[in-house]
């Protein structure tokens, strides 16, 4: 039994006349007796009366009748609701980022946004990359901006930017006093640098820095978000190696000095779901792709 079979019947009860019946739901007549011959099969009682001058319910047909209507009042409002569900999906936006987006992405994507959608909500999330690659995993966030590539069967990643590391130390530092200070000073120096917990891409790569060019790093502080990382350099517990959007964030007491050696960089990558048909995410890619110039090889930076 389908819901074909419920409205069909519930036509033809209300008409009581199978020519009229057919006509009101656009089908043939032979076709219409079939298939409530097929509906009272399904059913096993008789619905209608029929002889070749009138239609009439049977007792068992008045019953069914009742019910249908409230299936079929059931169904439609099932439909309603997931179609209310699913708009307003289309009108949220969840993105999870790490906080180099808050000043590198959103100031120049998402006024514009804003205004072509009025109605669009947007919910913000300062997350990690891992909780942000479960999240999306799970569909609990549309887009995310991680410092790693999350690319998969489900999800889509894009390179967004690449951004240099910087070296800030107190200013009263006794290697402050250098236009360049060689990297070989950074032996044994008081370092705090971002968890693994909070930031592991930057974490890694900061003890790899150390490793590569041969230097022991005296770790004296893991520090669990930016602003401590910043504010424990201004108070003098020691150095450390930063994105370089951190560089308008500095205090007046820390100063920002160059090695005599490259500094590593960081990626930045944009990810969604695949198989997503939100409105709202399209629209915040195709902005994003006309500011970034995604699509761009990072050589061609």
């Amino acid at each position: 039994m389908e819901l074909r079979h419920l409205r069909y019947f519930i036509t033809v009860a209300e008409e009581l006349n199978f020519s009229k019946a057919a006509l009101k739901l656009f089908t043939a007549q032979p076709s219409l007796s079939q298939q409530i011959k097929d509906l009272e099969e399904d059913v096993g009682v008789k619905l209608l009366h029929r002889t070749k001058r009138k239609v009439e319910l049977t007792e068992e047909g008045a019953v069914f009748l009742e019910q249908a209507r409230l299936t079929l009042a059931q169904a439609d409002k099932a439909v309603a609701m997931a179609r209310q569900v699913s708009q307003a999906k289309q009108q949220m936006l969840r993105i999870g980022f790490v906080p180099v987006a808050e000043m590198k992405i959103f100031p120049y994507v998402l006024p514009n946004l804003r205004v072509q959608n009025s109605d669009l909500k947007i919910e913000l999330l300062s997350m990690n990359n891992s909780d942000q690659s479960k999240a999306i995993k799970k569909g609990e966030l549309d887009i995310t901006f991680t410092r790693q590539s999350l690319q998969s069967d489900e999800i889509e990643s894009q390179f967004v930017l690449r951004e240099p590391l910087i070296f800030i130390l107190p200013k009263d530092h006794p290697l402050a006093k250098y236009e360049r200070i060689p990297v070989k000073a950074l032996n044994g120096m008081d370092f705090i640098i971002p968890s693994a917990e909070q930031s592991q891409t930057l974490h890694n790569l900061i003890l790899d820095f150390a490793q590569n060019n041969n230097i022991e790093l005296n770790i004296v502080q893991k520090a669990d978000n930016i602003l401590f990382n910043i504010n424990s350099i201004g108070m003098g517990l020691g150095c450390t190696i930063l994105p370089g959007y951190i560089a308008p964030l500095t205090m007046s007491n820390t100063v920002i000095r160059p090695l005599d050696v490259e500094l590593p960089h960081l990626d930045l990558y944009v990810s969604y779901r695949k198989n997503s048909s939100s409105i709202a995410v399209t629209k915040f890619m195709e902005l994003l792709t006309r500011v970034f110039y995604l699509g761009f090889s990072r050589e061609a930076e």
